[in-house]
């Protein structure tokens, strides 16, 4: 491959890539990482997503962490409809909000929302039976969170902070299964 053939190729890729940027560069967006967990929970998909979305199941399942709870919880499942989580370390030195705004519901299988200046997907999706991968499992569901990075944390306290929560939310599900 000659240099004009190579310089083509990389100004194909490059206008690729730039066409998926957002148009206003003060987009948070362009600095954010998605970043994605997953967890596999051994539970209908009905109970895997009402324990997601029922405020009583967030309290028990929300934290990171055994020196944090989650003292409240409400949410408005629609589109437009608003959710909170009041998070607060056990010792009482600190807490916040978690709170923001649904984009988009699908029921037992997607929920888009919008925090701050970020934005999230949660897709639920039923995972094949191990005996016929044809035929889907009733009682394995694939839970998967996709969000946009902030500037406060590395990536990785990130990563590791939301898996955290989806394991305790998998543990929490499969209890009361």
């Amino acid at each position: 491959m000659g240099f004009e053939e190579g310089f083509a190729i990389a100004q194909d890729q490059l206008e690729a890539i730039l066409v998926t940027l957002p148009s206003n560069p003060s987009d948070n967006s362009l600095n954010a990482a998605k970043i994605t967990v997953t967890t596999r929970v051994n539970a209908p998909l009905d109970q895997v997503w009402h324990a997601y979305t029922n405020p009583e199941d967030i309290k028990q399942w929300n934290t990171a962490s055994d020196d944090w709870h989650t003292t409240s919880a409400t949410v408005d499942l629609r589109e437009g409809g608003e959710f909170c989580s009041r998070m607060e370390a056990k010792d009482g030195s600190m807490g916040f909000d978690f709170a923001g705004r649904y984009t988009k519901i699908v029921e037992n299988e997607l929920i888009e929302y919008e925090f701050g200046d970020r934005c999230a997907q949660v897709e639920f999706k039923l995972l094949p039976c191990e005996v016929n991968a044809n035929e889907v499992n009733a009682n394995a569901v694939n839970v998967s969170v996709t969000f946009e990075s902030e500037a406060d944390n590395t990536v990785e306290q990130q990563r590791t902070g939301w898996q955290a929560i989806l394991d305790n939310f998998a543990r929490h599900v499969e209890a009361t299964a």
